[in-house]
């Protein structure tokens, strides 16, 4: 059984008889603490039908290029094995028509949740054109985002305060419900993964964005567990000490899989959890900055623009726009990491190659595409350019917060100076003070050597 408030029927219909029963997966690409899936596999037990699951796989989804695609193929293969080995049938479609034609036969659609603009666009969309059930299950989060807060919130200490009394309430295991029923073949015209001999044919069947090669990491749930367990053998002891320090990897790696839900945060949170007060500094991170950032977006339309931020922040960047900048680069410049400093460069160069970037070298990155662009606006909106383009999880709500961040999200007013005016200032002295941070930039350079 699953909590009553993961459950939310988005057209309020109703429907008593049906062939067979889909789960559309779309949030959760993931067999293991998939809530929406077991609950589909119980609701199926129940009333005695067949289950399907579909994912509709969009080539021109935003912003998603060849290495956003070669990570998300790599877990729907995985998912789709394990689907046919506990025989259930698994469908990949090119689209919403085909979707709504085999819903006419459905007695309901199950689905997981998303909260990015699209996602949720998708949900009514589809809510609006099927004549049976859709039911949602939220369980990309620990906490469902309403239980927690009816408001956008303004920092990470008002949500805590709410989170931590519920917290616990929601952290436990989660078992794969056993599927009773047989597969089943529906007429519809469907991307066959067996009919490629590897993933590169299959991602060249496709129309992609080519402009972005693929990165370091492999896509799916097996790749996300290694990280999880390495990361709890042998990195959270010393994760508070180490976790900003971008010469040693102390952090967990798990963002990209969290991002494309080849991980649960709740499967997550459980794990570590079991290693007592140890593991604080990170549910602090997983769960309540995480759940701030999708707070934000869910509550805040303008997550993805200068709109969203605090009226203070843009306030006092307006009244710093005509400062002298002793930097300013185009958008060329920053994408192919030709600033003067060298730390900013590496940073951008980690991106690039890796597909991801330090956390804290996140933070740097971003303050410094403010302080070196002429406006607010071109600031943000290159920031969110690139971060969307090279991150296997840009497009993301901590993405998007992270770099509203470096613009006062969440945050408070500072000392006043040029350009920054209120907003919390970092520059390259601080990096030296704080860490050894040539070796940083020798890492990168050694990455780059090596391609």
């Amino acid at each position: 059984m699953i909590e009553k408030d993961r459950l939310k029927n988005l057209n309020n219909l109703k429907n008593l008889s049906g062939e067979y029963l889909i789960y559309w997966m779309q949030a959760s690409v993931r067999v293991e603490y998939n809530l929406a899936l077991n609950y589909s596999i119980d609701l199926s037990n129940q009333k005695n039908v067949p289950l399907i699951v579909v994912f509709i796989l969009d080539e021109k989804y935003p912003k998603a290029n060849f290495r956003h695609f070669k990570f998300l193929i790599e877990g729907l293969l995985e998912v789709e094995k394990k689907l046919k080995d506990m025989n259930i049938s698994f469908y990949i479609l090119n689209g919403f028509d085909d979707f709504i034609a085999i819903s006419n036969r459905a007695l309901g659609v199950i689905t997981d949740r998303g909260y990015l603009k699209i996602q949720r666009e998708w949900r009514s969309f589809l809510s609006e054109r099927i004549n049976i059930p859709l039911v949602q299950v939220e369980d990309n989060v620990l906490i469902p985002i309403e239980t927690v807060s009816n408001k956008e919130e303004y920092s990470a200490a008002t949500l805590r305060r709410k989170y931590l009394k519920l917290r616990n309430d929601y952290i436990r295991d989660h078992k794969i419900s056993i599927y009773r029923g047989s597969s089943f073949d529906i007429d519809v015209k469907k991307k066959h993964f067996d009919d490629f001999n590897s993933i590169e044919d299959i991602l060249n069947s496709l129309s992609l964005d080519l402009s972005v090669k693929g990165s370091f990491f492999e896509g799916g749930y097996e790749k996300a567990k290694v990280y999880l367990i390495e990361f709890l053998n042998n990195k959270i002891l010393k994760y508070d000490e180490k976790r900003n320090d971008p010469v040693f990897d102390y952090q967990s790696n798990l963002s990209p899989y969290l991002h494309f839900g080849n991980i649960s945060p709740i499967e997550i949170a459980f794990e570590a959890f079991k290693l007592g007060d140890i593991c604080e500094p990170f549910l602090e991170e997983l769960l309540v900055r995480r759940e701030l950032a999708i707070n934000y977006i869910f509550y805040n339309p303008f997550y993805d623009s200068v709109k969203g931020i605090n009226d203070w922040a843009i306030k006092t960047l307006r009244e710093h726009e005509s400062d002298i900048r002793e930097y300013v680069y185009s958008l060329e410049e920053f994408e192919k990491a030709e600033t003067h400093d060298v730390y900013w460069n590496s940073a951008q160069n980690e991106m690039k190659i890796t597909g991801k970037m330090h956390g804290y070298m996140r933070m740097y990155w971003g303050k410094k595409i403010l302080e070196w662009t002429s406006n607010v606006e071109d600031a943000f909106n290159i920031a969110i350019y690139l971060n969307d383009k090279y991150q296997i999880d840009g497009r993301d709500p901590n993405s998007y917060t992270g770099i509203a961040w470096c613009f006062g999200k969440h945050d408070r007013a500072w000392k006043e100076r040029n350009v920054f005016g209120k907003i919390r200032y970092m520059n390259d002295n601080g990096l030296k003070r704080k860490f050894d941070i040539d070796s940083y930039v020798e890492k990168i350079d050694d990455l780059k050597n090596k391609l």
